[in-house]
């Protein structure tokens, strides 16, 4: 009994842990570009013990490093973007020629029918889809301590 206890003490607290993370990690991401680097300037000013002159030089490598890393970001925004652009097309054929053969193959009535079918699917994996991205939306995230 004891065993189960702590198992889901220790379940309940990585959980807790692991969505703490997840809402610092959504706050640092809507900091501008001197935000971060002013964050990350002060943590390594703190923890290292930096003096002056070393803090100048290294908000410029940080300056540096985050800005690279933003354009890196926003390349692969792109890559994913054209990606989904292509896939999406390509989707669109296939179900194309499904069409057209489903045509042959049915009667009149018949591809009526189901592509009033296909459309209700569309429409409810639409819905689906919405509430998907409805739910992962951040909330107001609370003041960071």
């Amino acid at each position: 009994m004891k065993k189960v206890f702590a198992l889901a003490l220790l379940v309940v607290g990585l959980t807790t842990f692991a969505q703490e993370k997840g809402e610092r990690k959504a706050i640092r991401e809507n900091l501008s570009t001197e935000q971060k680097v002013d964050f990350q300037v002060k943590k390594m000013t703190k923890d290292l013990n930096l003096n002056e002159k070393q803090v100048k030089e290294v908000r410029v490598l940080v300056a540096k490093e985050v800005e690279k890393r933003e354009a890196k970001r926003a390349e692969m925004k792109e890559i994913k973007a054209a990606k989904k652009t292509e896939m999406k097309a390509q989707m669109e054929t296939e179900q194309a020629a499904v069409s057209s053969e489903m045509k042959k193959i049915l009667t009149p009535d018949q591809f009526a029918k189901w592509e009033k079918i296909r459309e209700e699917r569309r429409e409810k994996m639409k819905e689906k889809m919405a509430e998907r991205r409805e739910k992962r939306q951040p909330q107001e995230l609370p003041e960071s301590k």
